[in-house]
């Protein structure tokens, strides 16, 4: 492993990564690592094929470093195995088989450095029906049950984003395998392959819910339950201006001070009559309609309530806990969230921005010593 470089913080400093360029769950996840300030060197592919955006703004590349190699090029693999020699990590997002056929797999790879963590990450996993079919995250999170969990009944679900499948079950558990398969390797010299698929990260992520619903305490619909917003005090209500104030009154004691701070006492003891709730959310609903979204955040402010305002992406860095906290920063122009979690020993930062493809060929030959890289590849003859 390599020693760490002087001014790089972080926990992971030292640790090298090859990410071979993708989109979505995989630059995500090895973002996370390079926030955590592991060396990471992304491969991208000639003529670029990431998000189709200006790659000056693709965040999930800052504090990255990345190279051009053609893996379809005669020696584009050999290029990527010079790189893995040196590495403690590698990602790769391609289909199944993908990777081995550009000669890139698991084996070629553990054929030079048997101690590297051969991170895979796709949608449905390396074996079974779906396997070789593309997808996208609505469809992953769809077949777990997650997506029918969501949104109002008698209405389509409603998609979160990418951020459930992509990222919390797709990236997030990549990055949990990582680093524990890193620590195995340490312990015993060998590395090993982890498999993070979007289809079973999400399904884990439902664990208290199979529970709650095994118990009897769930119902397999949405909009009736206490977390999905089948509860009157655990919810999005609209304000006079048409914006939105968020609810999680749950526990008693809080419940008690959101209903007198709304001016709906007399009605509080509906919170335990499931007949009653619809009663509840219309008498709710109505109070929230009656004043505007910052009269009711100064309402709440300094309270028990668990009542929140409902802000934009634009307006959430200006919110003063955020801002407080440096929870969102400005770096070469973007604003975007800071590194998380944070480190009392070895804290993090955002070193670079979004790495341009290509840009650090130079600096990467030298500091992983793979003078290869600087040559230029040649391309099999059709």
């Amino acid at each position: 492993m390599a020693v760490p470089d002087k001014g790089v913080h972080g926990p992971l400093a030292g640790v090298r990564v090859v990410e071979l360029a993708g989109i979505g769950p995989g630059p995500f996840a090895a973002m996370l690592l390079a926030d955590l300030g592991a060396d990471v060197v992304r491969v991208d592919r000639p003529g670029g094929g990431g998000l189709a955006i200006n790659p000056e703004y693709d965040v999930t590349n800052r504090n990255k470093r990345s190279v051009i190699v053609d893996l379809k090029a005669a020696d584009g693999a050999d290029r990527v195995l010079d790189l893995v020699d040196r590495a403690d990590v590698l990602i790769e997002g391609y289909r199944p088989g993908v990777a081995e056929r550009l000669g890139v797999g698991p084996g070629a790879c553990h054929a030079r450095n048997p101690k590297l963590v051969y991170g895979r990450m796709t949608g449905w996993g390396q074996e079974g029906p779906l396997a070789q079919r593309a997808g996208h995250d609505i469809a992953y999170i769809a077949i777990t049950g997650t997506l029918g969990m969501i949104g109002n009944p008698g209405e389509p679900p409603t998609v979160p984003a990418n951020l459930v499948g992509d990222y919390a079950g797709g990236s997030l558990y990549l990055v949990v395998g990582i680093l524990a398969a890193l620590h195995h390797a340490r312990e015993h010299g060998t590395g090993q392959v982890v498999d993070a698929a979007i289809v079973d990260g999400t399904a884990h992520l439902t664990s208290m819910i199979h529970g709650m619903l095994a118990a009897g305490g769930w119902q397999d619909r949405r909009g009736a339950n206490l977390l999905d917003g089948g509860c009157p005090f655990y919810g999005n209500y609209e304000t006079a201006d048409g914006g939105y104030m968020a609810v999680g009154a749950l526990e008693q004691q809080f419940y008690d001070e959101f209903s007198a701070l709304l001016g709906l006492a007399d009605e509080a003891p509906a919170r335990k009559d499931l007949a009653r709730w619809g009663e509840l959310r219309e008498a709710v609903a109505a109070r929230f309609k009656a004043r505007t979204r910052e009269e009711w955040t100064a309402v709440f402010e300094g309270s028990d309530a668990c009542v929140a305002p409902v802000l934009s992406l634009t307006e959430a860095p200006g919110h003063p806990h955020l801002a407080a906290r440096g929870t969102f920063v400005d770096h070469g122009g973007i604003t975007q969230p800071a590194p998380a979690p944070r480190f009392s020993a070895t804290p993090t930062d955002i070193r670079g921005g979004p790495a341009q493809p290509g840009a650090d060929t130079e600096d990467v030959a030298r500091d992983w010593n793979v003078p290869a890289l600087m040559s230029t590849p040649t391309k099999e003859d059709d």
